[in-house]
């Protein structure tokens, strides 16, 4: 067994294996709640619900939805915040056995046109700080209901005031509409009672979307048992237990904060905490007065905390597991986190994991006991990873670089309507497994740890050399000037493309020439010359994804177009 899977030697106490209980994500709440009833199941700006209330809300939303006409294989879209009411919505619907699609609440109304379309949602939910985006396109499509929630939903009577002096009164008033309806009245409405329906554990249970790397966005479809998985398998892996707390700081349509800030948690019986809005600021405050056990977030949040002044007398030592993913992790960044709480009383390590929406989440991660410098980690429980050939199923030795492949219980149904694009990334392989092929460049050393080099689509091409941004980003981390760094491959005529990095200096009035030349030859001292910079270009800050990711094709297209209203040619 050791063999095919080296990396079990580094599981400790955890099995290789895991028995997941053939139930949907309704019952996985239904289960905590008949086995902790008192528990806290989640905490929202000082609001909390026990297990015995959250389940009776689930109840009561389900009962609503079903008398809005939601049913068994329906759709519901929902566009909120990490909030009460999209976390009822999302377990209420799973109840009736209808499919959420979750997208970002600031989204767009060309973009909620085509997940509205995607979907084939008949109805929706959101803020009412939103509801003129949806009012917009709603002529265009067959939208029956826009339910409409309110932050102040489910804040204390104080809080609710305040809200409404310091935001509310700036909502624009909702006109009357047969076709809205308010949260608030629909929850608190008497509704036939509906039992749960009859789908099972390998049935759709959520669609997520892509980040649209090519093209517009995917639908991802994922199952009851890819979520029962993935919370089993990360809970297992942080150590999440009941009465732990998580910082819910990843949105609900990320498969991040669904499956482990949410999901994993409620499975567990633990406590999440959930941020309807993060900045470092808002995370270090509430680091201080919740207190969380866990942590997950994206490198930049750890950076900016460890330079949060609000944080350097903060007692941390509630903190028992901190994990990064959705970017690479620079080391630098891993260190001065890691410095800050072992100044304020605990010994986590910030651990690097890897994964992806078409599997939940993560998949794999760095073991608690153990750590390799650039490695994203070893495979969960039950999960399997290998590297093949690119455009293969060829396997590759350990050390040999190529396309990270995954298989395993939280691998997705597939691609919403598409199913030559399914076929291309879900592949059955020469031991009967389906694989995902994750479009990712990596390697694996002959312990079973990972490395991953590049998005196959992001590296670049220099003088016929492959170029792996993420290795020029390390380098220049380790400079201490450096703040923020992206690195892009621009056009170039005698190179093909040539290296171009964005750079945020913790000091902006270093931004000048000779900064510019110390940083150049500080990465011609540490890299091979073809991955050397050619230029590189300060920015105030770097544009960001909307879970916190240095978003590098927009600063791709900022560059593009300057040079193009320039007759730029390469």
């Amino acid at each position: 067994m050791t063999q095919t899977r080296p990396w079990l030697r580094f599981y400790g106490k955890l099995p290789p294996g895991l028995s997941y209980p053939a139930i949907t994500l309704y019952q996985a709440v239904a289960a905590t709640a008949a086995r902790v009833p008192d528990a806290l199941a989640w905490d929202f700006l000082d609001t909390t619900s026990t297990y015995r209330a959250f389940l009776a809300s689930i109840d009561a939303c389900a009962n609503a939805l079903a008398t809005l006409g939601l049913a068994a294989g329906g759709r519901i879209l929902i566009s909120m915040p990490t909030s009460p009411q999209g976390v009822i919505a999302f377990y209420a619907a799973n109840k009736l056995g209808a499919v959420p699609a979750l997208i970002h609440p600031l989204s767009t109304a060309p973009e909620i046109e085509y997940y509205l379309n995607a979907s084939h949602a008949r109805i929706a939910l959101t803020l009412d700080a939103f509801c003129e985006r949806f009012a917009s396109i709603q002529p265009k499509l067959p939208l029956e209901t826009l339910i409409l929630a309110r932050i102040p939903d489910y804040l204390p009577p104080v809080k609710r005031f305040g809200f409404w002096l310091s935001k509310g009164r700036k909502i624009p008033k909702v006109s009357a509409d047969a076709r809205v309806r308010w949260w608030a009245d629909l929850m608190a409405a008497p509704h036939p009672t509906v039992p749960r329906c009859g789908t099972g554990t390998h049935d759709p249970a959520a669609i997520l979307f892509s980040g649209g790397t090519t093209g517009m966005p995917k639908g991802i479809l994922l199952s009851n048992r890819n979520f029962i998985a993935e919370g089993m398998q990360a809970a297992a892996w942080g150590g999440m237990a009941e009465g732990h707390s998580v910082l819910a700081i990843l949105p609900i349509f990320h498969g991040f904060g669904l499956g482990v800030c949410v999901n994993a948690a409620f499975m567990a019986g633990g406590k999440s905490i959930l941020v309807p809005m993060f900045s470092a600021e808002i995370v270090a405050k509430l680091l201080r007065s919740k207190r969380p056990n866990l942590l997950v977030g994206v490198p930049t949040l750890y950076e900016a905390l460890a330079r949060a002044p609000s944080l350097s007398k903060a007692d941390l030592s509630c903190l028992r597991a901190t994990f990064s993913g959705a970017d690479t992790l620079p080391r630098p960044v891993k260190e001065r986190f890691e410095k800050l709480v072992a100044e304020r009383g605990s010994r986590v390590k910030l651990l690097e994991g890897y994964g992806l929406t078409e599997a939940v989440t993560a998949i794999m991660a760095m073991p608690l006991t153990e750590y390799r410098e650039g490695s994203i980690g070893i495979p969960f429980p039950d999960m399997l990873a290998k590297i093949c050939r690119v455009g293969t199923e060829e396997a590759l030795a350990p050390g040999e670089e190529g396309e990270i492949c995954v298989s395993g219980p939280a691998v997705m149904l597939g691609y919403l309507d598409d199913p030559e694009a399914t076929r291309a990334t879900l592949r059955v392989h020469a031991d009967g497994r389906t694989w995902l092929h994750t479009g990712d460049l990596g390697k694996m050393d002959a312990d079973g740890f990972f490395y991953f080099t590049v998005r196959l689509k992001r590296m670049i091409k220099s003088s016929g050399f492959n170029v792996y941004p993420a290795q020029i980003e390390a380098v220049l981390y380790q400079h201490p000037l450096i703040a923020e760094a992206c690195v892009v491959g621009v056009p170039d005529l005698a190179q093909m493309e040539r290296v171009h990095a964005f750079v945020v200096l913790k000091d902006p009035a270093q931004a000048n020439p000779d900064t510019e030349t110390q940083l150049i030859e500080h990465c011609r001292a540490r890299l091979i010359k073809w991955s050397c910079p050619r230029e590189i270009e300060f920015r105030a800050e770097l544009p960001k994804t909307r879970v916190g990711k240095i978003d590098y094709k927009v600063l791709v297209q900022e560059h593009t177009a300057q040079h193009d209203n320039q007759g730029y040619a390469g």
